[in-house]
């Protein structure tokens, strides 16, 4: 094998970094939601303060990469970022309407 044919390693860019958070955030505002298990213990748990942390990170960040991505990726970030929203609309209201025993 040629000195040619050895594939460099990319440098890893911050946009990189950022989705991957965005990964990560993500699948917490879903865990804090109660809508998947923890990550470590299996169990269901819900937080909706943190849920809403996760959430809201989850949008700041996309702000931060939507420039770098092209259309279909913008598309999918949105959806995401509207999906937690909307999750974590209907379970709030869900967690009120079980504490004002209105269920």
């Amino acid at each position: 094998m040629s000195e040619q044919e050895v594939a460099t390693p990319k440098a890893i860019s911050v946009y990189d970094v950022i989705m991957a958070m965005v990964d990560q955030m993500s699948a917490l505002a879903w865990q804090k939601m109660g809508l998947q298990p923890d990550m470590m213990t299996g169990k269901i748990v819900i937080d909706m303060d943190e849920a809403k942390v996760a959430v809201d990170l989850v949008a700041h960040l996309g702000s931060f990469i939507e420039p770098q991505l092209d259309e279909n990726d913008k598309r999918e970030i949105h959806n995401l970022v509207r999906n937690l929203r909307l999750n974590y609309v209907q379970k709030q209201k869900d967690a009120t309407e079980t504490a004002d025993g209105s269920a």
